[in-house]
């Protein structure tokens, strides 16, 4: 195991400590990247990725397919487990050597970095990626809403441990961390809800079938089951996205099935149009040249 010397507790100079918090955001830029590009792999999209003191988050949007969802977001974890044996063998590989005290603290703490990370995100705690992986997996068992229900009624309840191991140890960052986790949960909470509202409507009457998701294809339920500012119930799809209360006419409508949003036109069947033209052999014949006056 590896032993801290009083030598090896401080730098010996702040261009480490600055190097560890690089090193720190580039492993967090790694992990980001295998999010994207696992995404765009399975035909997603990932053109945004932010860091900001919490780490990063890769605005990604795979198809909502569990498969696509759950190769996704574990692609990010799967980064960090590739790097485990690159950096502790980096470690190991300078413990040895006439190296400097500084250096060796670097490819320490370098290591113990990426596994941290790995470890904290693969608390089953919404949205964090063990959150993400378990609404994913439970997601091939009981759809869409319930898994992302039960996944973040976990991560409320972990958000709150978070909160009180905070109090208990007085760490600022974990508490301000922990009350983010639940505030991430509960809008997945209420996300939930409303694609079960959409999925299992109560109020349904049927369902448009001349009309489908231009994502996955099912057809919308029929009834006021969508909500306008103004306070009002009214169905989408028969008023064309118009309310009938005050008069705001909405663009978009979301589909109960896949959570994907899409413009209300792409809902609609496309108009008929002309294919193709007969054949000559099918035009009538024309009709035969007028005849001279005169005599023949």
């Amino acid at each position: 195991m590896y032993q801290i010397n009083r030598r090896d507790e401080v730098y010996s100079s702040i261009a480490w400590s600055i190097a560890e918090y690089l090193a720190l955001f580039g492993i967090v830029l790694l992990h980001e990247f295998g999010h994207a590009l696992a995404c765009r792999q399975v035909g997603g999209s990932a053109d945004r990725i932010l860091l900001w003191p919490f780490g990063g988050v890769a605005f990604v949007s795979p198809p909502p397919r569990p498969g696509a969802h759950l190769w996704s977001v574990a692609a990010g974890p799967l980064v960090n487990v590739v790097l485990l044996p690159v950096t502790w063998a980096l470690y190991f590989g300078l413990r040895s050597t006439d190296a400097s005290a500084d250096l060796r603290h670097f490819t320490f703490m370098l290591a113990v970095i990426n596994l941290a990370l790995l470890v904290f995100n693969m608390l089953p705690i919404y949205p964090l990626d063990g959150g993400q992986i378990l609404r994913s997996i439970l997601w091939f068992f009981i759809g869409p809403a319930r898994s992302l229900l039960v996944a973040s009624v976990i991560g409320i309840a972990g958000a709150a441990a978070g909160v009180v191991l905070a109090v208990i140890f007085q760490r600022f960052w974990l508490g301000l961390m922990a009350l983010f986790a639940a505030y991430q949960s509960w809008i997945g909470f209420q996300q939930a809800r409303r694609i079960g509202r959409a999925a299992e409507p109560p109020l349904a009457v049927g369902r448009h079938d001349e009309l489908h998701c231009p994502i996955c294809g099912e057809s919308p339920p029929a009834g006021p089951l969508w909500a306008c500012e103004c306070g009002a119930s009214f169905d989408v799809f028969a008023t064309r996205g118009a309310c009938p209360r005050c008069g705001r006419r909405g663009e978009r409508a979301m589909c109960g099935a896949c959570e994907n949003v899409s413009f209300l036109f792409a809902w609609y069947p496309p108009a008929t149009v002309v294919t193709s033209i007969p054949t000559p052999a099918a035009w009538p014949p024309p009709p035969p040249p007028p005849r001279p006056h005169g005599p023949a």
